[in-house]
């Protein structure tokens, strides 16, 4: 029954954050904090108390788990990501540990905990909107969550250390762990597509990362990011991550809960939550001129900025092991960051256009390497958005076009069409400098096979103001957006379901040698 009355004020209170445009964790913390109020009774009896800790432990170890296959070591070894977030890290916390040591009068360590929590970006909230935008790919989106991977590493070292972990010496087995890549792949390989891969994700992270790294004196959230990291190149990794989101979830839900169960905020928790969102531009300014640094564009460093204006759930899961008594303000401090960052980052790309004219002159004269401008030369058909869609489009139109050219905002995608001699470059459509600064002197036809709406409806505009008169052709899925594409400027918008299935019948009359109705003569019918 508690678990049932769990539920339903999660998910009322859930749909009410969403409903008002902020993320439903935010929902999550305020039943926490209403189930409090209403007593042991209903909200939080002492039987409970562990199963709720437990849960909230599992989607802790779930969350690493999907951040461990995401781990990409060529997304974060990068100047701009390990720089910007080392730098970002180290003056964030000379600033606040001085600064709350002496407002608070709390001890220099308690200082420098609350300093660490309070440093770190929201990797949840950052993903959920850069996944709404379509926006994961794009330059930006890399750089913010490149940088949060390496917060979360910190964050991570942190929880180790303050722990209080002794290693046994079979920890140093952990060493031995990439010589089981291979068997891990094959379970993956073996799992298929259904319950088979869940559970295989939940053993891994629970049992063999969890349990495993605990029995030899590690601490059960490394062990969960470690076996995730040995899964990140498998090709199926992503599937896997996708797998487990609704049960990662799921048990998150749990871990905000506990939290709002664990102490009603007062006045003083209230107050230094205020605060803290009042000094959270500081943040956002702080990465955007050290981006500035690292030779990135004012578009990428604010958007990437933007993201990452924010405090974050891994401060909280720091403080649920080193700072407990500070969990409550810090939990209230998060769910107001979010109530001002969900908000800003749905208008990001307005608010550029607004104040481009104040930050572009900021930029410095020599660009990042992802970041040139393109010529197209004498490319005469330009395919943008190198998917699946964009990829076959290219292998039909190969043969017959040698002026022929892709582009895509994914330098992994882009390196292994250039190993497949495809000829495609980085550029990202929904850059609006981009399209300011192309040149294309001999483009006769655009192919539009980016995933999402808005980008194509971009690139139609951005290509008819640029003053191109040649053919723009786009796929889509959905009914209601042909007209939106056509109107954005693209000559024709084909639905790919339609089109797949009039290519499956063309397949049939070649095998079958069934006349087509152009091939039967006026008699015949």
């Amino acid at each position: 029954m508690t678990v049932a009355i769990w539920i339903l004020f999660a998910f009322i209170l859930g749909m009410v954050a969403r409903g008002i445009g902020l993320p439903p964790l935010v929902g999550y913390l305020i039943a926490g904090f209403t189930l409090n109020s209403l007593g042991p009774t209903v909200g939080l009896p002492a039987e409970s108390a562990d199963m709720l800790k437990h849960i909230a432990h599992l989607g802790v170890l779930l969350l690493l788990f999907t951040v461990g296959l995401k781990l990409k070591f060529r997304s974060i070894l990068r100047p701009e990501v390990i720089g910007g977030s080392l730098l970002h890290f180290g003056i964030t916390c000379m600033i606040f540990m001085p600064a709350l040591y002496l407002i608070l009068g709390i001890s220099g360590p308690e200082a420098l905990g609350l300093a660490i929590a309070l440093s770190f970006s929201s990797t949840v909230l950052a993903a959920k909107v850069l996944e709404s935008k379509q926006e994961l790919r794009a330059f930006h989106g890399r750089v913010a969550i490149g940088i949060l991977i390496m917060q979360d590493l910190i964050a991570l070292a942190v929880m180790s250390v303050t722990a209080g972990h002794t290693p046994s010496p079979y920890a140093l087995l952990v060493f031995a762990l990439p010589l089981m890549r291979p068997l891990l792949f094959r379970l993956l390989d073996a799992t298929g597509h259904d319950e088979l891969l869940v559970l295989l994700g939940l053993m891994l992270a629970l049992a063999v990362g969890g349990i495993g790294f605990e029995a030899v004196g590690l601490s059960s959230e490394l062990g969960a990011l470690v076996i995730g990291a040995l899964l990140a190149n498998h090709p199926r990794a992503v599937e896997l991550s996708n797998s487990l989101w609704s049960v990662k979830e799921v048990f998150l839900v749990g871990f905000f809960l506990q939290i709002g169960m664990s102490g009603m905020p007062d006045g003083n928790a209230l107050m230094f939550a205020i605060v803290a969102a009042l000094v959270l531009p500081l943040k956002g300014i702080l990465f955007f001129v050290l981006l500035l640094t690292f030779k990135l564009r004012s578009r990428s460093s604010f958007l990437s900025s933007l993201l990452l204006t924010n405090y974050s759930e891994f401060g909280l899961i720091v403080a649920s092991v080193a700072l407990p008594q500070w969990l409550v303000p810090l939990a209230i401090t998060v769910a107001l960051s979010f109530i001002i960052s969900a908000p800003l980052n749905r208008i990001a790309h307005p608010l550029y256009a607004r104040f481009a004219r104040y930050m572009d002159p900021l930029e410095s004269d020599k660009r990042h390497p992802d970041e040139q401008p393109l010529s197209l030369g004498d490319t005469r058909v330009l395919i943008i958005g190198m998917g699946r869609t964009g990829t076959a489009a290219y292998e039909a139109l190969r043969d017959s076009e040698p002026r022929l050219m892709g582009i895509d905002s994914d330098p992994a995608r882009i390196k292994g069409h250039q190993d497949a001699d495809r000829r495609v470059s980085f550029a990202d459509a929904e850059d609006f400098n981009f399209w300011q600064t192309l040149d294309m002197p001999e483009l006769e036809a655009v192919i539009l096979c980016l995933h999402d709406i808005e980008g194509k409806t971009i690139a139609a505009t951005k290509l008819r103001e640029r003053g191109f008169t040649g053919f723009i052709a786009s796929h889509t899925l959905h009914d209601d957006e042909v007209e939106r594409i056509k109107n954005a400027g693209a000559d024709d918008a084909y639905l790919t379901m339609n089109e797949t299935g009039v290519a499956l019948a063309v397949h049939v009359q070649q095998k079958l040698a069934i006349p087509t109705p152009a091939d039967i003569t006026p008699d015949q019918s």
